[in-house]
């Protein structure tokens, strides 16, 4: 049976619950995992950073690979069937993370975990627009938005919680979550009839592949190269692996009929700016989230609480100043906030960078940089994501969405790799020095990103209805969700909403 927007207000908020319980637990995943992960490796008899960073990087490359083609599988299969299948993967997945006796068993059970949230995310708007009215939609798609970044404020301070009963906890409480959305999933999720994309091709599979050997190569070079050396056979090795792997993702791309990545799109100016600052800034913000929880832990001592603690102020000030800033963003535009945000995460490292040492009170240290990274996080994210969005026709919305989460999923393997490769294994008393090399990195990448934005500063705004011109090989016929998330994009950007 087929549910509609035509349904009572309780069966909507039914599919909403589903929807809600699966996306917050996949986000929040992300940070009680960056608190955890100390944790995890004094469980493991003290692994190194090298081995513990495959805990985040694994999920975050596979989820990229993985993220076009199940949205395509989705659209072949039906979004109800897949989801659900990404959400019973998810949870039974987070079931072999608690129980996994090593690092290796548990960065491949993350590498499970990360196909099903790649089946599961990309299907929860679509199941939640088809059962909201259409005067309705813009409202669900920032609902639907703002649950990571109420996963974002809680996570922290969740994951610490959880680490003090046992690191196995940050995965085990995914398990009553993931049983029970499932459960009320499988009643209440629409069903929709088959459509003409649901007979379209898959994409290209063997590219998948290459984007996936390209990022874990470069990954691996990055991260074991204080162990081999900056310039062993090794580290050169992999970098040019991970060189000519890329250039033949792209070659292919170029050529496929059903790629990953429509190259095309990137010649959009807009989007490929947005796109851009949007991979760069998630690689300093992945460098700052754990660098922040390895300061916490292995310099000053904190408990796994007392850091989730310490780092919530940053994440909690996300929500409100993204859900407040479309009068901003219509007055200024999306090119100079999202610049200001870049600007003043940049600044917040940097006042770590000067004033955080072994003895330093949190107060005057740690926390106003950490006030300053979230107000950056929330000018910055919400902003690039409705101006790529803004900056495509309808039917190019979900592709383009596509695209600019995988550039953030990159962006989080290179800030983590990133960081590790600076950080290495500190000799003792060099800790603090360490980290100031990673703080510079990781505000250099950020004020990279800040650089990306200028074409957004400088661009013309669109006349009302006007849509860019892109020349794409295959144009898909538009889809009346896809333009309701795009409008609502729209007045996002333009303060309407």
């Amino acid at each position: 049976m087929t549910v509609g927007f035509s349904n009572p207000p309780r069966a909507a908020r039914a599919v909403f619950a589903t929807v809600a319980a699966a996306v917050f637990m996949s986000n929040l995943d992300l940070f009680i995992v960056n608190v955890a992960l100390p944790a995890i490796g004094r469980s493991f008899g003290g692994s190194g950073l090298g081995s513990l960073s495959w805990v985040l990087n694994g999920y975050a490359i596979v989820f990229a690979a993985l993220l076009v083609v199940a949205g395509r599988v989705a659209d072949r299969s039906g979004h109800k069937p897949v989801f659900l299948t990404g959400l019973a993967v998810f949870t039974l997945a987070s079931a072999g993370c608690a129980l996994a006796p090593d690092v290796g068993t548990l960065v491949t059970a993350r590498l499970v975990q990360a196909a099903g949230a790649a089946l599961l995310m990309p299907t929860s708007l679509a199941l939640l627009l088809d059962t909201t009215a259409p005067e309705k939609r813009a409202g669900a798609v920032r609902a639907w938005a703002s649950i990571g970044g109420i996963a974002a404020g809680l996570g922290p301070v969740a994951g610490g919680l959880l680490v003090e009963a046992g690191w196995r906890w940050v995965f085990i409480v995914n398990l009553p979550v993931g049983i029970a959305a499932f459960a009320l999933g499988a009643k209440v999720l629409p069903s929709p009839g088959r459509t003409g994309a649901q007979r379209s091709p898959l994409p290209d599979l063997f590219g998948a592949a290459l984007l996936t050997g390209s990022i874990a190569t470069l990954a691996l070079a990055l991260v074991k190269a204080p162990e081999w050396g900056w310039t062993s056979a090794g580290t050169l090795g992999g970098l040019a692996g991970a060189v000519l792997l890329g250039a033949w993702f792209v070659l292919r791309s170029a050529r496929h009929p059903v790629p990953i990545v429509e190259l095309p799109l990137l010649r959009v100016p807009a989007f490929a700016s947005a796109a851009a600052a949007l991979t760069l800034f998630t690689v300093a913000f992945a460098g700052m989230l754990l660098g922040a929880v390895l300061w916490c832990q292995g310099v000053r001592g904190y408990s796994a609480l007392l850091t989730g603690l310490a780092i919530a102020p940053g994440p909690l000030l996300v929500p409100p100043v993204a859900l407040r800033i479309g009068p901003a963003v219509a007055r200024f535009g999306a090119g100079r906030i999202a610049l200001a945000g870049t600007v003043l995460f940049a600044a917040g490292i940097l006042w770590w960078a000067a004033t955080l040492d072994t003895g330093s009170a949190y107060a005057g240290s740690l926390l106003p940089g950490m006030m300053l990274t979230g107000l950056g996080v929330g000018l910055t994210v919400p902003v690039l994501t409705a101006a790529s969005a803004a900056a495509l026709p309808p039917a190019r919305f979900a592709t383009g969405s596509a695209i600019t989460s995988m550039g953030r999923q990159i962006g989080a393997v290179l800030g983590v790799a990133i960081l590790i490769g600076i950080l290495g294994t500190p000799a003792p008393g060099h800790a603090v020095a360490a980290f100031r090399h990673g703080w510079f990195a990781i505000a250099a990448a950020s004020l990279l990103a800040a650089c990306a934005t200028v074409p957004l500063v400088r661009a013309p705004r669109p006349a009302a209805g006007r849509t860019p011109d892109i020349a794409a090989p295959q144009v898909e016929a538009p889809d009346d969700d896809a333009a309701d998330v795009a409008g609502a994009a729209k007045a996002v950007k333009t303060g309407t909403a």
